[in-house]
């Protein structure tokens, strides 16, 4: 049932007093109805309005039918005025309101009320009204006789209505906002109001509430609102939020979105049950609106549906599953041939699952025949990938040369998303996917192939086995790549470059191996490969440059364990050449800081004759001389006495250099510590000549060290028990005139 409220201003109303008040109403009204009603109660004249309208002229005047909601009840309520009150005075008007309950209005929309029979002109003489029983709508504004009007409208009523159609659907979302509807005739009104009532579904129309004709448009509280164009002018500038269409005017610029379209084209074509279909797929509310638009627009046979809107179906599809209507799968059989990929498959997928046998078998036929050009079209490997996927998610076979073909041709024009291809392609396809990209970087110009391997790309090459066999050119660029970056790789990058026949590895292994190897993964190289080293000339030199840096500085790392079993090893693989001469001279370094003079002496001289890298040898040299020199002077004059002349004065150079400055000048005083190593030196000198060799290097530097009184005097206390040393030290001094 429905009650209904009677308002205007009475001289003496239910309660007794004057001014305006409900003067009649509906027994057993539910608690808070009244209260509830009462805030919707005014009626404001326009302003151009006659100021004293005479009885003709009240007819002129809108008249205003709001819907709204008050306490989960629908509120119907329609005013209009009146003029004069009881007491004379302008400004009185007449508020018919009816409050239903929820199910009063099932199957209906509140626009359709507007000319509905229950409404009065006047208040009633007595004070009590009968309950609504049921709620009639007018016959002015049924669907037929609106799309007839529609029809006759000029210019393009379906253009506004689009927009308008998307703006209620908008504020309807948010929940939020109002529409603003502009003209002097709120008949106009009413009928626009009632089009877009019956463009969304029966739910939705409940929610949208409205008012014909108000004279506060920027307070009204409802959705959808009416108003005049004077008033309209006067408050727009207050009302920026609320979305005004002039009727009969401009329409907005901008193309509607593809569910309003398809609203306006159902109206165009009289076609309610394309309405029903839309409501029946997504209320306006929901953001799969567009999705039902297109959707609806393919089972029309609309071929104007662009991606976007196609996806919005396919998300659709997706969302509603098994809710989507069983006549959506019949009705869109003839738009297929129109579909994009990912609807076809959306639709293929969902119809398969829903039993509709024929429009899944069309979209089998036409996700292949989609495929077919996205894998001739594809331009990066992620779209291959991709076809793949629907290929793999339809159950439709696709042959993997297929996928070969277009990864190659992405990958020769330098498509370098390989990860994500890899990740998103079906396991069983990944490996025509890969050999598809190898093919395409074996035929690829040096700039496509570099753009195509990334460090991350290469390390995703290097993983997947069968690389070396398929492209041994790019394989070459995968594995210098990945041993270049990763040290604990270039071992066994080095062997599976070598394992690539024909291939030119030079500049690959020097990329691997830019960095001279530890003597561990020296070591391992020859393990694994021994003498094979010796044929390339990039690990040829390896062992050369592992030694030479274990040399700096000084050569103290020669002698470890580890140096001198790798130079056994080198010298046992690669005995020739100067790998072969390095090893020696590093064992020949171990030697000559061990053994006793005779060996030692043999040892110096086999690293100064050795044929070995510069560097290593020199170090080599140096830092067994700074070893020697510190043994005691009877086992230096012995050393130097076992050498040839050449090498003899090189340590004699080498001992005398690396005195402190002012010991090697012979001046003084020195510290004790320097004179000291000075004193010693002159002894090793006075010892050899005892043995009867001679250096005339050392000699010399001994007589500028000895000469002054300083010197003598505590070069002869450090030989106080060795006579026959004094005596010597006279005549080396005595040869030289001091």
């Amino acid at each position: 049932m429905a009650w209904q409220l009677h308002y205007t201003s009475a001289r003496r109303g239910p309660t007794g007093r004057a001014g305006f008040q409900f003067v009649a109403e509906t027994p057993g009204l539910p608690d808070g109805v009244r209260a509830g009603v009462t805030p919707y109660l005014s009626y404001r004249p326009p302003p151009d309005a006659p100021p004293s309208p005479g009885d003709a002229e009240l007819g002129e005047f809108p008249v205003s039918l709001l819907y709204d909601q008050v306490d989960g009840r629908p509120l119907l309520l329609r005013c209009r005025y009146l003029g004069r009150d009881y007491s004379g005075r302008f400004g009185n008007f007449f508020a018919h309101a009816v409050v239903a309950e929820p199910d009063e209005l099932e199957g209906l929309r509140p626009a359709e009320l507007w000319h509905a029979p229950h409404w009065t002109q006047r208040p009633a003489p007595e004070s009590v009204l009968d309950a609504l029983d049921e709620l009639t709508p007018g016959a002015a504004l049924d669907p037929e006789a609106l799309a007839a009007w529609l029809a006759s409208c000029p210019g393009d009523p379906y253009a506004l209505l689009a927009h308008l159609v998307d703006a209620v659907a908008d504020v309807l979302g948010r929940g939020h906002g109002r529409v603003v509807l502009v003209a002097d005739d709120v008949e106009l009104i009413a009928r626009w109001i009632a089009v877009v009532s019956y463009s969304l579904p029966v739910a939705a129309a409940a929610r949208l509430s409205f008012v014909t004709y108000t004279g506060d448009p920027d307070g009204a509280a409802q959705r959808l609102v009416g108003t005049t164009p004077a008033i309209w002018a006067a408050v727009r500038h207050r009302a920026s939020h609320a979305r005004a269409f002039r009727l009969g005017g401009r329409v907005p610029d901008g193309p509607p979105s593809r569910f309003a379209r398809t609203v306006a084209g159902c109206w165009r074509d009289a076609d309610f049950g394309g309405l029903d279909a839309l409501g029946e797929l997504a209320p306006p509310s929901d953001p799969a609106r567009e999705g039902a638009g297109a959707l609806l627009a393919l089972c029309r046979g609309d071929a104007t549906v662009t991606p976007d809107e196609e996806g919005a179906a396919a998300e659709l599809l997706s969302r509603r599953g098994s809710g989507i209507p069983e006549w959506v799968w019949r009705d869109l059989v003839p738009g297929v041939p129109s579909m994009g990929l990912d609807l076809a498959l959306a639709v293929h997928e969902r119809a398969r699952q829903a039993g509709a046998a024929e429009v899944a078998r069309q979209c089998a036929v036409r996700v292949a025949d989609r495929l077919s050009d996205a894998l001739s079209t594809a331009r990066d490997l992620s779209a291959v990938a991709a076809a793949a996927r629907v290929a793999d998610r339809a159950g439709l076979p696709l042959d993997a040369a297929r996928v070969a073909a277009g990864a190659a041709r992405c990958a020769r024009h330098g498509a370098a998303d390989v990860g994500a291809a890899l990740s998103r392609c079906p396991d069983g396809l990944r490996g025509a996917l890969l050999g598809g990209v190898l093919k395409g970087l074996s035929d690829a110009g040096e700039r496509e192939r570099a753009t195509v391997l990334t460090p991350a790309n290469c390390d995703l090459l290097y993983e997947r086995a069968g690389l070396a066999r398929a492209a041994p050119g790019v394989a070459c660029a995968v594995l210098a790549s990945v041993g270049r970056r990763d040290p604990a790789r270039r071992v066994p990058v080095t062997g599976e470059l070598l394992r690539l026949d024909g291939a030119d590895l030079d500049r690959p292994l020097r990329e691997v191996w830019a960095a001279p190897p530890t003597v561990d993964e020296c070591a391992a190289l020859l393990d694994a490969h021994g003498a094979a080293l010796a044929a390339h000339p990039a690990l040829a030199g390896l062992p050369s440059r592992t030694l030479t840096r274990l040399a700096f500085p000084g050569g103290d790392r020669l002698a470890e364990p580890a140096a001198l079993r790798l130079a056994g090893r080198v010298r046992e693989l690669l005995p020739d050449g100067r790998a072969g001469r390095d090893a020696a001279a590093v064992q020949a370094y171990a030697a000559a800081i061990t053994a006793g003079p005779a060996r030692a002496a043999r040892a110096l001289a086999e690293i100064a004759d050795a044929g070995a890298t510069p560097q290593l040898a020199g170090e080599a040299f140096i830092g067994a001389a700074q070893r020697l020199a510190e043994r005691p002077p009877a086992f230096r004059a012995e050393l130097l006495a076992a050498l040839p002349a050449p090498v003899r004065a090189r340590l004699g150079a080498r001992w005398t250099a690396d005195l402190p400055g002012r010991a090697r000048a012979g001046r003084a005083p020195l510290r004790p510590a320097d004179a000291e190593r000075r004193n010693e030196l002159v002894e090793v000198v006075l010892r050899l000549r005892a043995r009867g060799a001679r250096d005339p290097g050392l000699e010399a530097w001994t007589r500028t060290a000895a000469g002054r009184w300083l010197a003598a005097k505590q070069l002869d206390a450090h030989l106080a028990r060795s006579p026959e040393l004094r005596a010597e030290l006279r005549d080396l001094l005595a040869e030289g005139g001091g």
